[in-house]
């Protein structure tokens, strides 16, 4: 499971969602990549999760890259424990995703057998996804005023 060696602070406070994402928002090292189209929490256990979907499927050929990092780490109570008393002790550890992210790559492999693989790691991940090229996003930016 993905979580950090150490932290400057073994708590931190939940934080906001709003907005887009600012950076990680272009497919950088691969050929194809899966972009968030919503905020959310995604745990170390839905990244693995989809980490070993796209392994799986793609039968280890070509490159897979995860972008995002678990590095919040999130608080519970113990169950049946009265209000008050403190926070809680950490349990796992979260990647905050905003709309336009881009979670993961992959490249060097058929585009129908790409598409495939991401198509299933998606169906492993909480929010609404959506699959982008490089050849797209550069064909876009051209495109557009720079």
């Amino acid at each position: 499971m993905l979580a950090p060696k150490r932290t400057k602070f073994r708590k931190v406070q939940k934080g906001r969602m709003n907005g887009k994402a600012t950076r990680g928002t272009r497919v950088v090292d691969g050929e194809y990549g899966i972009q968030a189209l919503e905020a959310s929490w995604i745990t170390a256990n839905q990244i693995e999760s989809a980490r070993v979907t796209l392994s799986r499927y793609t039968k280890k050929l070509g490159k897979t890259w995860i972008k995002i990092f678990p590095d919040k780490p999130i608080t519970k109570k113990p169950a049946e424990t009265r209000m008050g008393s403190g926070k809680g002790n950490p349990e796992y550890f979260v990647a905050v995703v905003k709309p336009g992210r881009i979670m993961f790559e992959i490249a060097g492999l058929p585009e129908e057998t790409a598409k495939e693989a991401l198509t299933k790691a998606i169906h492993k991940l909480p929010i609404k996804c959506k699959i982008v090229s490089k050849a797209e996003q550069e064909a876009n930016s051209e495109g557009g005023v720079n």
